[in-house]
């Protein structure tokens, strides 16, 4: 059975994705972008993809295309200039990227413009459709997004539910990979992404080698957070409950059952759970185990703590519940997460 924030490469994906052994045609990349269109979210694409072709020549194309076409502002000091109409695209495309932005350029795109119609009609005859931030609500608006995982920036998730209450949306996953369909998170997680699609093309050595030259980690595992869920938690809460959840952050390892986080607001346990349930959008006890994999995390990047130790200071039982929280949480066991974020230097053999 699969954990609920597996992301990376699937079967479903790993099938329809398989790095090819030579390159007889450079595979097609639309990135499309509209009028308010973030701005990283379509050049931190373009680069990972332009940095594989200085590797590998010839396997991408790389178009850059709107519903019109022109040139579209971005509401920043740039603005992407001669793109192409999606009228106007070649009928062989291999991906489509659809980027975030404004919510007012982001409708206009999808319902006046036609965005949403053309990506049902192109999704069939297409190998992978995906998105970046926002861009997940095109996808979502054309029913893409049925039946599949998917995320989009933590902040707009709720949204995203409301609108694809058939899609499992992901709130804290960085990227998501459910067969053809790839959604990213906020922004910066579209470079993520892209690795990840390079990756699955060319392989895993030219990835890293695009990763060192972008000065970015070869590819954030899809379950690091997008963002601390205890602050997350915090920012939502009232004035009481911010007091208990800022006082449970600086002490995991105290008692911080619903009985002893009831007793520190001065509530009944029920009326305790119904409130913090409704004013943070989880259980006490699933932000419990998220604070205290947040500590965690931060202990294994930068110390080379034993895991016994790593698990005592950050309120779990032992490593078993240790090990237990992050595949539950981020899909990855301790080791492996130190593995890939540890900021120490690795000692030499």
């Amino acid at each position: 059975m699969r954990s609920k924030r597996e992301i990376g490469h699937d079967s479903k994906a790993a099938d329809s994705a398989k790095p090819l052994e030579s390159v007889h045609a450079a595979r097609t990349v639309v990135l499309v972008a509209f009028e308010g269109v973030q701005p990283i979210d379509v050049s931190g694409p373009a680069s990972v993809f332009g940095a594989a072709n200085q590797r590998q020549p010839g396997s991408y194309e790389v178009l850059l295309a709107s519903p019109r076409g022109g040139t579209i502002g971005t509401g920043t000091a740039l603005a992407f200039a001669n793109t192409t109409p999606l009228a106007s695209l070649p009928p062989r495309i291999d991906t489509v990227l659809v980027a975030g932005g404004t919510e007012e350029g982001m409708r206009q795109a999808m319902f006046d413009d036609g965005l949403c119609e053309w990506l049902r009609e192109v999704e069939p005859k297409v190998r992978r459709v995906g998105s970046v931030c926002s861009g997940a609500f095109a996808l979502g608006a054309a029913g893409l997004l049925d039946g599949r995982r998917a995320t989009t920036h933590w902040a707009s998730c709720g949204w995203l539910r409301q609108l694809c209450p058939q899609a499992q949306v992901e709130p804290d996953a960085i990227f998501a990979i459910d067969g053809k369909i790839f959604t990213s998170a906020g922004v910066t997680t579209a470079i993520d992404l892209s690795l990840a699609l390079v990756e699955q093309d060319l392989g895993r050595k030219l990835a890293a080698d695009v990763a060192r030259e972008l000065v970015v980690f070869v590819r954030r595992p899809g379950g690091q957070s997008q963002y601390s869920a205890a602050l997350a938690a915090q920012a939502s809460a009232s004035s009481v409950l911010s007091e208990v959840i800022s006082w449970a952050i600086e002490h995991p390892t105290a008692d911080l059952s619903v009985a002893g986080l009831a007793k520190k607001a001065a509530m009944s346990e029920r009326n305790f759970g119904r409130v913090f349930t409704r004013e943070t959008g989880q259980k006490p006890a699933r932000f419990v185990e998220l604070l205290r994999v947040d500590r965690a995390r931060l202990y294994l990047e930068d110390t080379d703590w034993a895991l016994e130790r790593v698990a005592e200071r950050s309120g779990f039982g032992s490593v078993d519940g240790l090990h237990r929280a992050f595949k539950r949480s981020l899909a990855v066991t301790p080791a492996e997460y130190r593995g890939r974020f540890s900021s120490r230097p690795r000692p030499s053999r």
